[in-house]
């Protein structure tokens, strides 16, 4: 496996996820130099230390980057792994105001875990979260994001790992020029991101617009253009008279003045250093074409995680999104795929691309989606369920034909379990009607 590391995100270890691998299977020797060329030809890859390494089966999982607005621009950010997420960290301990570019998973964990810092959020949707949610959840979670003070933080219960006797140590820092680990659930713990100023959360949203175009401080006052300052009450009537580092102007005409910008706006497969030379098959979305066994288009080589696309037919409730969740799954059955044909062994399609599922944590609430939950591809036949008791929990439904197609659900709601198998099942649920979100009646009563 190449890049190993990337797909451990979820052990929480105070040494390289590398030396944990090689204690725990010694077999297993891990690469540490980057790759610089594969020859799939000759079944060969050669490393940037100058080594050359045969194998007998290769899987790729070099993950994706993330797509910076702006290339070259030292105030630009992206954060695609643990030591770009620290440099952040380190820029916004120097930071007033920042601006956030983006919709997707990591802008609505960044937006609500700063502190201390002016949080100007660009979207180039109508609502927050249009990734994940409808306008009903953004307007849930709404009051979440603008109060003055962060809860304490709901505790985390997924499963962690350390080592067994390992005396806690600092974490050597990796080399600059080299990718930390991928960004795995919780990526923000034990990071303070907490900018110079002393109150506690402060966001303004600009919806319905995206960058147009970036000017150094030098450049905007040559153009003698005016920016904003930080909106109050939603209205933007004051010209700022502080200079920033850089500025940023957005489609909708209003330029703001911040100390840097945070680019979060989605992830591309990293798939250029392994296409020169090779006749990989590519999706349209730029990852290597999988088939249901992770093959790609070439002999024994497989892909799993972001780099790849999934290009088999899938189930009617399942479709990729590159979050850590399905990089996980992917790595795992791509493991098994690669013994099994080994041992010349026939294997199914994992379960876990059945039905798609994500377990998060936004703006302090645990936030699980399943299936088609935005109604992904059925058109406008269907229909939608909810339930939203405010400040506590969200519930939406997503039914065609009498039959769970999906679901959203934020807060402890306590359903995940049951509309996972009813949205498995198919069965038919006509003849329930809205008793299926009747907080008075415990639903699983209904399918034990």
């Amino acid at each position: 496996f190449l890049q190993v590391s990337k797909t451990l995100e979820e052990f929480d270890v105070e040494e390289q996820p590398s030396s944990l691998l090689e204690k725990r299977y010694p077999n297993i020797k891990v690469i540490q130099s980057g790759v610089k060329q594969l020859k799939s030809d000759e079944h060969k890859i050669f490393t940037e230390d100058g080594q050359e390494y045969m194998y007998e089966k290769l899987c790729l999982c070099a993950g994706a980057k993330p797509k910076l607005i702006f290339e070259g621009n030292p105030y630009v950010l992206g954060i695609r792994d643990t030591d770009s997420a620290q440099a952040f960290q380190k820029n916004l301990a120097q930071a007033e105001r920042i601006v956030v570019v983006g919709n997707g998973g990591i802008a609505l964990e960044l937006v609500y875990e700063i502190q201390g810092c002016e949080v100007i959020w660009a979207i180039k949707d109508k609502a927050i979260g249009n990734t994940f949610f409808d306008a009903g959840a953004a307007e849930f979670l709404i009051p979440k994001l603008t109060a003055e003070e962060r809860e304490t933080p709901i505790e985390c219960k997924r499963t962690k790992y350390t080592v067994e006797g390992d005396e806690e140590k600092e974490r050597p820092v990796a080399a600059s020029d080299r990718l930390g680990s991928a960004l795995g659930p919780d990526w923000h713990e034990g990071l303070q991101l907490k900018g110079t100023k002393e109150f506690s959360h402060k966001v303004h949203i600009e919806t319905l617009c995206e960058v147009k175009k970036t000017h150094l401080q030098q450049e905007f006052i040559q153009l003698q253009r005016t920016s904003l300052t930080f909106p109050k009450e939603e209205k933007n009537v004051e010209p700022d008279e502080v200079l920033w580092p850089v500025y940023v102007e957005l489609t909708n005409g209003k330029i703001y003045g911040c100390d840097f910008i945070v680019s979060a706006t989605g992830v591309v497969p990293n798939v250029k250093l392994f296409l020169d030379g090779n006749n990989f098959a590519v999706g349209e979305d730029g990852g290597l074409k999988v088939d249901k066994h992770m093959h790609t288009s070439l002999p024994d080589i497989y892909a799993a995680g972001d780099i790849c696309t999934a290009s088999w037919e899938p189930s009617p409730v399942w479709h990729q999104m590159r979050l850590w969740t399905q990089a996980r799954q992917m790595g795992w059955y791509a493991a098994k795929c690669m013994a099994a044909d080994t041992l010349g062994e026939s294997i199914d399609l994992d379960f876990s691309f059945e039905l798609f599922a994500h377990v998060t944590k936004f703006f302090n609430y645990k936030v699980v989606v399943l299936g088609k939950y935005n109604a992904q591809g059925l058109g406008l036949d269907h229909e939608l369920m909810l339930r939203c008791t405010k400040g506590q929990e969200y519930v939406k439904v997503v039914m065609q034909n009498g039959r769970m197609m999906g679901a959203v659900l934020i807060g402890e709601t306590d359903l995940e379990e049951t509309f996972e198998n009813l949205i498995l099942n198919q069965m038919d649920l006509s003849a329930y009607g809205e008793d299926l979100l009747n907080p008075d009646i415990d639903i699983e009563d209904y399918f034990d």
